[in-house]
């Protein structure tokens, strides 16, 4: 069916499946598997490469000649829409929010920030007494006052275009290679595009497992609300039928004080995730979502022939900014 979606080649797709053997033994649980999105292939890949294989075909046949987007300092979207405008030629300016008080000067300048000026990307940093989305709609009217076409890409590329990036995904797990079926699938939740995309996936293919995310800033019903918007405005885009509201799980356990904060569990899933399986997280979406995962193990919340998949979403380029919060 995505014969009929526009679509660039930007990254390096089906992403492998890995058993995590070391730590499903350990936990002596359910038997744990890995889908390896942050081995995308863009700008040491994520999620996001994903969205803007779709996202980014609009933007070119709308005659753009500037890509906008905003994020978070660290924000693992700004740094693939930078890599990506770089690889098509286009002009990316990035609106930069400040959600974490008493930043060091490592976070404001390393990790993603750093490499979004290696890709070439402009970059604002938006007032903190301002909206972020309302603040980068001015400086779209001020560019093209300047006579640039730009183009606007929501907070996490999550909208009804970049979720076919999720879609896809899904028939990719659904149709893997070794035919592994999954009880479950968890993830970290955020701007909620990759998770609405999986429960679009889930209910076009007609797949019975439960789709768990791990909000990474919200609350339960705030992100359960979120999601299930985004999965009906996607499913309404590819015709298939709207989605159930119990096919939308989220736990709000694991936030911690906020966004980009980290906690211990984070800290201790980090850890466990790099000298277990030799794969590297990040302190603010994947590490407090394996914490999460870890947890539900430990409760019980999974039968032990159940087979769990997490989606890795990236972000490990931005360790390096986050040095501080491990000391």
């Amino acid at each position: 069916m995505f014969d009929k979606f526009e679509r660039i080649d930007l990254g390096h797709f089906p992403t492998r499946i890995e058993y995590l053997k070391n730590i499903s033994d350990m936990l002596k649980g359910p038997q744990i598997f890995i889908k390896r999105d942050d081995c995308t292939g863009l700008a040491t890949g994520g999620n996001k490469t994903r969205k803007l294989e779709f996202i980014l075909p609009d933007a070119i046949n709308n005659n753009a000649d500037l890509i906008i987007t905003v994020g978070a300092i660290q924000s693992n979207h700004a740094r693939q829409t930078a890599a990506a405008c770089a690889k098509i030629g286009m002009k990316c300016l990035i609106v930069l929010e400040q959600r974490l008080e008493n930043a060091p000067e490592s976070y404001m300048n390393s990790g993603n920030v750093f490499l979004n000026k290696v890709f070439g990307a402009e970059m604002i940093l938006c007032p903190k007494d301002r909206d972020v989305k309302e603040f980068a709609e001015e400086i779209m009217e001020d560019r093209k006052r300047d006579g640039h076409n730009p183009y606007f890409i929501p907070v996490g590329g999550s909208n009804r275009l970049g979720e076919l990036g999720y879609i896809e995904c899904m028939r990719e797990i659904l149709e893997n290679p070794n035919k592994d079926s999954f009880s479950h699938i968890v993830l970290a939740t955020g701007s909620g595009g990759t998770h609405a995309g999986l429960v679009a996936g889930k209910t076009l293919y007609k797949s019975n497992t439960k789709i768990i995310g791990i909000s990474i800033k919200d609350t339960k019903s705030k992100q359960e609300k979120r999601v299930l918007k985004l999965t009906q405005n996607s499913c309404e885009y590819i015709s298939c039928n709207p989605p159930k509201e119990k096919d939308v799980i989220v736990f709000d356990d694991y936030v911690g004080p906020g966004y980009a904060m980290p906690t211990d569990g984070m800290r201790d899933a980090l850890s466990l995730m790099a000298t277990k399986e030799a794969i590297l997280l990040d302190p603010v979406y994947t590490g407090k979502a394996f914490d999460g995962l870890i947890n539900l193990v430990k409760k019980n919340y999974f039968n032990s022939s159940d087979r769990v998949l997490f989606i890795h979403t990236g972000g490990s380029a931005a360790l390096p900014a986050f040095e501080w919060a491990f000391s």
